[in-house]
Order: structure tokens, then sequence, then C-alpha cells
């Protein structure tokens, strides 16, 4: 037949991935090794295969076209004859079907990989609650140090308590997302959460004065986080960068606002860090300049320790301040994906260093 038509063939027949048969292959999560990065990836991974598919409904035109040409009024096919018409009839309907079957499969897709993203989250949770709730003697302050702080032993089970409340908060956060619930409801959750950050930086405050090495150097905090610290927690830059990924597009009266307060908190980053490398400089030639065999050497090391306690109390309230600041200017629904997004950062470096661990004390093969 000379007529000009579209073929359609099974996907498989010329090595394109079949994607609901690929994914009822992975099997289910086992929950080793996985974050909700990796779930992201699989996400974007998915739909970007899918873009690359053949586009039925673009072909399924082209064969209209193709069949107009033929069976429309144009002198040129007026011969056609009625059995090659009701051919191409057939295969028209054929090519409808097969666009409706892959629009279907391609729902079925995308909603499969966003509820396997939903999983792997749930399982981070399972898992960092596991490591916090695992039977280990003696708190860490204990184990590092050979004795006990009555209030660093108190921060360490509020801290425990904190992190369970901030994995609610950050559910409660992702279903209201999700369901779009009105915006007086999302800003009680937004204000919860912001409550929930200043509440930690008064507990620490409480605890370097109880032990500021134990606060200054991270040792509440897991493995991960500790390769990230400034000055007892994450940086406030860090905090603007991630809270703002997830708010984009910035409007233009949000744009200038954004940038200042961006160059504002570089400034007093930068500020507080030379301030503690200076203290950190007279702290270490009080000890050096001391006379040989004497002790004179101990009071004055002892008012330079002292003072850290203000550089964490400091940069803790240039966090605050951050989270503050940038919540303020965005819209409801903007701040609560920012404080979504700083809490699954968190979340992920500490499930970070569960798999890490677990990893470590795998038998060797």
């Amino acid at each position: 037949m000379n007529s000009t038509y579209t073929e359609f063939v099974n996907p498989r027949q010329i090595g394109i991935c079949d994607p609901i048969h690929e994914i009822g292959m992975w099997g289910g999560f086992n929950g080793s090794g996985c974050s909700s990065a990796s779930a992201t990836m699989i996400l974007e991974v998915g739909k970007s295969m899918y873009s690359q598919m053949p586009v039925f409904e673009t072909s399924l035109n082209q064969t209209e076209e193709a069949f107009h040409g033929i069976a429309g009024p144009s002198n040129k096919y007026e011969g056609t004859s009625p059995k090659s018409t009701n051919k191409l009839l057939r295969r028209l309907a054929q090519n409808r079907e097969a666009a409706r079957k892959s629009r279907l499969r391609k729902k079925a897709y995308l909603h499969q990989l966003e509820s396997s993203q939903l999983k792997l989250i749930k399982l981070e949770q399972e898992l960092e609650r596991e490591r916090l709730l695992q039977g280990k003697k003696g708190t860490s302050h204990q184990v590092h140090t050979g004795t006990e702080n009555s209030g660093i032993t108190a921060f360490e089970k509020e801290y425990r308590d904190w992190i369970e409340e901030q994995n609610n908060q950050i559910d409660n956060l992702r279903n209201a997302l999700h369901s779009e619930v009105d915006d007086t409801k999302l800003g009680i959750l937004i204000d919860g959460c912001k409550s929930h950050y200043k509440n930690l930086f008064c507990k620490k405050a409480t605890a370097a004065k109880a032990d500021v090495f134990y606060i200054m150097s991270g040792l509440w905090k897991t493995p991960s986080e500790r390769l990230f610290l400034w000055i007892g927690g994450v940086r406030p830059s860090e905090i603007l960068k991630i809270v703002l990924r997830h708010v984009k597009p910035l409007t233009e009266d949000q744009l200038p606002f954004v940038t200042n307060l961006q160059l504002a908190c570089h400034q007093m980053e930068e500020a507080l860090s030379q301030g503690f490398v200076r203290q950190h400089q007279f702290l270490s030639e009080a000890i050096a300049t001391g006379l040989l065999g004497e002790g004179n050497y101990l009071q004055p090391a002892m008012e330079h320790l002292g003072l850290l306690v203000n550089f964490i109390i400091q940069a803790d309230n240039l966090r605050q301040m951050t989270i503050e600041m940038v919540s303020c200017k965005l819209t409801i629904k903007q701040a609560a994906w920012g404080l979504l997004a700083l809490g699954e950062y968190l979340q992920r470096l500490r499930t970070l260093s569960s798999v890490w661990e677990n990893h470590l004390n795998e038998p060797a093969e």
C-alpha cells in the first residue's frame, strides 16, 4: 500500500524501557542506604525517562494527517479502495487506544514513584529513631570524658526528645503542604517549627555553661553533622541557602531583601569567625606563656574559656535571626516549604551517620 501512515510497535521490541515493568522489578525497599535524596533522584529520572519516550499523540496526529491526505477531498486519492480506508480507520483506533493506555501507564508510574519517595522518607525516620533509642551504656559525654555531668546528661535526654518532636513537625508540615490546608493552619505549623528551633538554642546555652567543650566540639551531634560544624551548629548562611533553594521563584519585592540578608549574614558570620579565632589564639598564648612548673596560666586560660560560651550563644542568635527574617519575608507556603527543606536536610545528615555506622558494623565477607 503506497499511503503514508505511522506504525506503532511495542517499546520493548526497540529496546525502550517499560517503566511499569521496571518498577515492578525493584521489589520492596529494605532501608539500607536509602535516603530521600535518592528518592528525589528516582522521581526525577523517572520523569525524564518518560519525557524521552515516544509521544503517541504526536504520531497519532501525523497518522490522521496522512489519513486525511488519503481519504480527504483531494483528487489525488479519490480512487482509494474502501478496504484500504477501513484498514486506516482501524489503525487510527488502535493508535488512539495505545495513546490512552500510554497516558494511564505514565500516571500510574509517576504515582508509584511519589509513593516510593514517601516510603523512603519514612524509613529514614525509623532508622534515626532506632539509632536514638538503641541501648548504649552511658551518655556520649560520659564515654568521652569518663565522668558524668548532670547538666550534659539532662541536655542529651532533652535533645533526643527534641529530635523526636522535630520529626513529628516535619511530618505535619509535609502532610499539610501536600493536602493544601489553608494559610491559617499552615501559619500555626510554621510558628511551631520556629519556636522549636528557639527552644533548642536555649537548651544549648544552658548546656554550654555546664560544659563548653562538649557543645563546641559537637559531641551531641552525629559524626556527619560535625563535619559541617560552625561554632556549635550549622552555618546561618547554609540555613539561608537551603531554605531559598526550595522557595524559588522569588518576587521582585523579595529579591532585594534576600540579597541584603545574604550579605548581612555573611558579614556577621565573618565577624564571629574572626572573633572566635582571636579568642582561640589568646587561649593558646595564655597556656604557652605560663612559667614552667607553675600553674599561673590557669586563671587567664579559664577566663578565655568562659568567653567561649558567649560565642556559642551569639552564633545561635544569628541562626535564629536568619530563620525568623527569611520566614517573615516569604509567603506562608514558601516559608513552610523552606522549613520543611531545612528539617529534611538535618534528617538526612543524621541518617547518613546511621547508615555509615551500620556499614562499619557489617561483617567482612
